[in-house]
């Protein structure tokens, strides 16, 4: 269980709730950390429990059938998922590395229906989350099979500034160049250029301590 101050501080959505809502939902949450390189969960476990990212940088990725790597999402601190495996009460579907050291707020499986069962705020938050998350998917189809190096790193770090996954945090994020090629499927080299060809288009600032966006729709668009 996790203090009320904390849930406000890792969790945007608890504002939605009503006060008796906000009280379950904290005492159904722990946060465990994970080292860098460790697998929170492999494809195929069960991993029943609604998580958030509260500090650090998670990768979700899996294998295609003719073997390739592909990275499905990065989760920056501030993001929750696995939503949908939850409520369909299944294995997951995909690997889950934290690619720092990090930490993750778990909230158990029946706390997390208690919420869908009663909630509206909830609700609104989960049908908002779902939209997104599509969105994200389908681009990664697209990106994935038709834009170049540069382009599909634009994209990837586009969705860690999704002003609806990820709001109210900014448009600075603390990450190295080889997190951001783990992120986007390319070498720590490829990232490096990429990234040179984005500053130099305006549409990001590359700084000692990570990068900042400074026209995320143009970032979001690119090479499209």
């Amino acid at each position: 269980m996790i203090s009320a101050a904390r849930l406000r501080e890792i969790a945007f959505w608890s504002a939605d709730l009503s006060e008796q809502e906000f009280e379950h939902a904290r005492r159904g949450i722990v946060e465990k950390a994970y080292g860098k390189g460790a697998y929170i969960c492999h494809r195929g476990d069960r991993f029943d429990s609604w998580a958030g990212v509260t500090e650090g940088l998670v990768k979700l990725s899996t294998v295609s059938r003719n073997g390739k790597a592909v990275t499905l999402a990065g989760l920056r601190a501030g993001g929750w998922f696995g939503e949908g495996t939850v409520l369909k009460n299944e294995v997951r579907q995909y690997d889950l590395v934290a690619l720092r050291d990090t930490r993750m707020a778990l909230m158990d499986r029946s706390t997390f229906l208690w919420l869908f069962e009663n909630s509206v705020g909830f609700n609104r938050f989960l049908v908002k989350q779902f939209n997104e998350r599509l969105g994200q998917f389908i681009a990664l189809v697209e990106y994935d099979r038709m834009l170049d190096a540069p382009a599909r790193l634009a994209r990837n770090i586009a969705s860690l500034f999704n002003p609806a996954l990820y709001p109210g945090l900014g448009m600075h994020l603390q990450v190295s160049q080889e997190e951001i090629g783990l992120l986007s499927g390319i070498s720590r080299q490829m990232a490096n250029k990429s990234l040179q060809i984005l500053e130099s288009k305006g549409l990001l600032r590359v700084e000692h301590n990570g990068i900042t966006v400074l026209e995320l729709e143009r970032l979001a668009r690119y090479g499209g």
